[in-house]
């Protein structure tokens, strides 16, 4: 049966419009085109930066219950129709229609959260009296919005990590202008309709879809922007860095995560989680498990079953219940990978399983004998590709795992505690997940990295306080309490 091809609008500042040049969404399992969304202009772009300026006094003068109930609202909206979201999540993407259902489940958790944070964004008292002559001063801080955000979203969670900017600037009384990823636009605007639906005022979101060669630099270099939040690709974000100006910037830029299993582990549960870690969504998962560094005593044992639990992986098709991995997001990715595998066995790794390609499918690959050095192991692979290498000691898993330019997060497997909070505290990242992956995250948690890996944190409560600045007000009194 031929599909209807769905003609999406964008959200130009409250109103949907829809342009005259469009941009076709691909399903990337096949190839076909699943809708058309607006390639915005510059033109668009001002208008919307210009209006958001407006959108933020009126964000701004929402009471912190008018916030809290548009969350809400907007939360039960997504939550009366998953069906719809998982589908368009694993249709535009590349996720499986049971990883896509997660990710409605925690999109709906942070929107919910954020309405629970808006109450609780708070100041502090101040005793200006403890130094000597203020006597007769009081006061306190209090935090105010910081006004325009534009935010860049990524394809890998394109409901989930759109929610993380949107939730938090609107509980923080902001405006915000979005610019999800070309090839997965249409799960950002199915959220934008729920805020709409939910009572948000005009002016305070949009939704601009595009190029970002063409967009990109309006967004990030306008002086009206008060504030950038980008996840997405170090270069990227380098980029964009350069181009800001003086703004505040948030930025969550990816990994190469490691995880050490000690021979102390429960191997068992280490190969679960390592396998499960490594392949979620083909491996396009900034947190995905790329690097594992064994213990010698164990080595053998983990090898031949993670290659084993790797190999039982089903691949497929998305919608399908069955299925526990899709495609790439693009067939150029599917053949990047292709070829930093291939690069990586002309220099001496050796593979354990995997290593074919089928249009964008890449099969889960495990390769062992990588020289630590290569550009397989030092750069973020972003596909189903998992490194193992053995080690003598924790000592030397450490070393290693600390050998590159990231550091987002980190698993270690023991039971012993003083090596686990050896692993806190010596391992450069910005969390260290002890008995499990990399790949854990809850909505709610403080989320960034060190080194390349990022600028700020996210996690609803977190993201409120960039979103936010503070304000110190003092009172000098006609005389003494």
């Amino acid at each position: 049966m031929e599909r209807t091809l769905l003609q999406k609008r964008m959200l130009l500042a409250g109103e949907w419009v829809i342009g005259t040049n469009l941009i076709d969404v691909e399903n990337p399992q096949d190839g076909e085109i699943i809708a058309q969304v607006p390639a915005a202009t510059k033109e668009e772009v001002l208008f919307a930066i210009q209006e958001g300026v407006q959108g933020a006094e009126i964000a701004s003068r929402l009471s912190t219950f008018e916030r809290m109930g548009i969350l809400k609202r907007a939360a039960d909206w997504i939550d009366e129709k998953q069906s719809l979201f998982a589908e368009t999540i694993a249709t535009e993407g590349s996720k499986t229609i049971r990883e896509a259902r997660k990710e409605v489940m925690r999109c709906i958790e942070t929107i919910r959260i954020s309405a629970e944070e808006a109450r609780r964004i708070h100041g502090e008292t101040i005793p200006f009296d403890q130094t000597a002559g203020n006597e007769n001063r009081v006061g306190y801080y209090q935090r105010f919005p910081i006004g325009l955000i534009v935010a860049i979203t990524p394809f890998n969670d394109p409901l989930n990590l759109v929610a993380h900017k949107l939730g938090p600037a609107i509980a923080a009384g902001n405006s915000i202008i979005i610019k999800p990823s070309s090839v997965t636009p249409i799960s950002a605007l199915l959220l934008a309709e729920a805020f709409t639906q939910a009572g948000l005022p005009k002016k305070i979101l949009s939704v601009i879809t595009g190029h970002s060669s063409e967009i990109g630099d309006v967004l990030v270099s306008h002086p009206d922007v008060r504030m950038i939040s980008f996840t997405g690709g170090y270069e990227a974000g380098k980029i964009i860095s350069s181009k800001a100006g003086i703004k505040k910037l948030s930025m969550e830029l990816g990994s190469n995560s490691p995880c050490i299993v000690l021979k102390d582990a429960d191997i068992l549960e280490a190969v679960k989680a390592i396998a499960s870690g490594a392949f979620w969504a083909a491996g396009q998962n900034c947190l995905g498990v790329q690097r594992v560094y064994i213990e010698k005593e164990v080595y053998k044992i983990f090898e031949e079953l993670v290659a084993e639990a790797t190999k039982q992986l089903s691949v497929g098709d998305k919608l399908s219940e069955e299925t526990e991995m899709g495609p790439l997001i693009t067939e150029r990715e599917a053949i990047r990978i292709e070829k930093l595998v291939q690069e990586a066995l002309r220099n001496g790794a050796s593979l354990l399983c995997g290593g074919t390609r089928k249009g964008a499918f890449y099969s889960p690959t495990v390769l062992t004998n990588v020289d630590s050095n290569s550009k397989i192991a030092q750069e973020e692979i972003f596909g189903p590709v998992l490194i193992l290498e053995k080690v003598n000691d924790l000592e030397e898993a450490i070393q290693k795992s600390n050998n590159v330019s990231y550091g987002l997060q980190a698993g270690i497997f023991t039971q012993n505690l003083d090596n686990a909070f050896k692993a806190i505290r010596e391992l450069e990242c910005g969390g260290v997940i002890v008995n499990d992956s990399s790949d854990f995250r809850i909505d709610a948690m403080p989320f960034g990295g060190v080194k390349q890996s990022g600028i700020g944190r996210e996690g609803v409560a977190f993201s409120i306080q960039e979103m936010t600045e503070q304000k110190v007000v003092c009172f000098k009194l006609n005389s003494n309490f």
